[in-house]
Order: C-alpha cells, then sequence, then structure tokens
C-alpha cells in the first residue's frame, strides 16, 4: 500500500455519538455506523456499500427497477435507488466507503453476507453495536478494527496513486477553506482535467461525490459537537444548510435534524 494512503488510514477515527438511549453513530472517513430510527421509507440512492441489519425481527428492501428482498441482513450496492423499511422501524446501517476497497473484495464479501453465514454476520454486528455502545468517549476505531469487529476480518485496501492518496488525505483534514479540484490538479503537478479523470480511475467514485462524502461527515461531527444546522453546513463547505440536508438524505434517508434528534433523544430506539 502506498504510504500516504497507510498513514491516512491510520489517521481514521471516529467517536460514537448518541449512546443513551440506545441510538448510535459512529462516523469516520471511510465506514459509518448507524443504529437507530429509518424514519418514514423514502428512496434513498448513496454512493456507498449499505449493509442493514435488523435489531428485531425482519427488514424489507425494494430497489428502482422492482427488485424486492427480506431478511435480517441484506446488501445494497453503491448507487442504487432504494427504499428499506423495518418490522420494528428501527436498524443498524453500515456505510462502507467502495474507493477504499480493493477492487472486488467487497463483492466478495457480499456473497458471504447474503449466503448461509448470513445468519452469523447479523449476530456479529449487533454485537458490534452493544460493543460500541460500550466504548468510552474518545475512543478511537480505524477501518480495520472497524470491518474486523463487523466483518471478522479486515477489508482489503485500495492501492492509490500517490497522487490521488495526498488528495484524499488534504481532502479528510477539511478544515473550512475550500479544496477545489483546481488545487489538487497543482499539487499534482496535472491539469484539472487529467487529474479528474486519474481520481476517478483510482478511486472508482467521481471527485466531487467523495469530497460531499467527507463535508457530510464533518457536518454531522460538528451537529454531535453542538454546532447548528447550519453552522455545521457552512463550516464543511456547504453553500447551504438545505444542500448539506439534501446530500445527508440522499445517503442516510432522514434529514439531519430528524436523525439528530433521534441520536439525543432519551425515547429508547424501539419507541
Amino acid at each position: 500500500m502506498d504510504d500516504a494512503k497507510g498513514q491516512e488510514s491510520g489517521q481514521q477515527s471516529g467517536q460514537p455519538i448518541g449512546r443513551q438511549s440506545g441510538h448510535l453513530m459512529l462516523i469516520t472517513p471511510e465506514r459509518v455506523f448507524y443504529a437507530g430510527l429509518l424514519g418514514r421509507p423514502r428512496e434513498r440512492c448513496p454512493g456507498a456499500f449499505h449493509v442493514y441489519v435488523a435489531l428485531q425481527g425482519g427488514l424489507w428492501l425494494t430497489t428502482a427497477d422492482g427488485v424486492e428482498a427480506s431478511g435480517e441482513l441484506l446488501v445494497v450496492a453503491p448507487n442504487v435507488l432504494h427504499t428499506i423499511a423495518s418490522e420494528y422501524r428501527a436498524a443498524i446501517c453500515l456505510v462502507i466507503e467502495p474507493e477504499t476497497i480493493r477492487p472486488g473484495a467487497f463483492e466478495e464479501m457480499v456473497k458471504r453476507l447474503s449466503g448461509p453465514e448470513s445468519p452469523a454476520f447479523a449476530r456479529r454486528i449487533r454485537q458490534a453495536y452493544v460493543e460500541l455502545r460500550q466504548r468510552h468517549g474518545g475512543d478511537d476505531i480505524s477501518s480495520a478494527e472497524f470491518d474486523t469487529m463487523c466483518f471478522g476480518e479486515a477489508l482489503p485496501a485500495r492501492a492509490l496513486d500517490p497522487r490521488v492518496a495526498r488528495a484524499m488525505l488534504q481532502i479528510g483534514k477539511f478544515s473550512g477553506e475550500p479544496l477545489t479540484a483546481a488545487s489538487c490538479a497543482a499539487e499534482a503537478a496535472l491539469s484539472p482535467s487529467r487529474f479528474l479523470h486519474l481520481f476517478k480511475a483510482e478511486t472508482g467514485v467521481p471527485l466531487r461525490r467523495y469530497r460531499i462524502w467527507n463535508r457530510i461527515g464533518a457536518a454531522s461531527r460538528a451537529i454531535a459537537e453542538g454546532r447548528t444546522l447550519t453552522e455545521a453546513a457552512h463550516g464543511a463547505g456547504f453553500a447551504s444548510s438545505a444542500h448539506f440536508s439534501t446530500a445527508f438524505r440522499d445517503m442516510f434517508g432522514m434529514m439531519p435534524s430528524e436523525l439528530f434528534a433521534a441520536l439525543r433523544s432519551d425515547a429508547p430506539i424501539h419507541a
């Protein structure tokens, strides 16, 4: 693995948010672990792998092209428009960014998640939820630890061109200053068009979508720390709170105000 990418992976960490009521969200630059209410069934089309696990009962999945599935563990590939519903309104949702994983690796894992091992994986992920609720504030979690906790092994990381890895590291360190394709290209000694092509070829996702994902994470962490939605959105580089809310809803199927209200609520997770 490239050294810059390895350094980036070593810095990826997060803290669980909202554990008192049973709702929980852990956000890192490469992974999300959410347990809580799914909200009203509405279509979502995230650019990441989603693994849904029922806390109780079952789940129902419907895709825009008419595919239907049900069970206690369901997996959705990136960029698939779908609706998810739970018998008990609440579920666990794992979000895995595809550009961080060796091409084909998660597709191989999906076969296991959807096969005879599915019940064992569901139990393991529910146990990971229990363990995350017990973590002390300030504990960090790497992508490898996240994967091992949820899947029993670390997913193989994608080897990246050093120029792309450096850009991803800078984007992950977002501090409120705009990081444009032009600035990334200049750092890589490439034209903007060539850099955008290289980034997409190396990661499998456009630079714009990758930046939005990181901004969603930065804004979400700021809200968890007590910032208002507007402050968090502007601080993370969104043009407005409405822009942030739309991007967040596309990823999680809920408005951020709904989700963070649930995280801060004293109501039990199965209410």
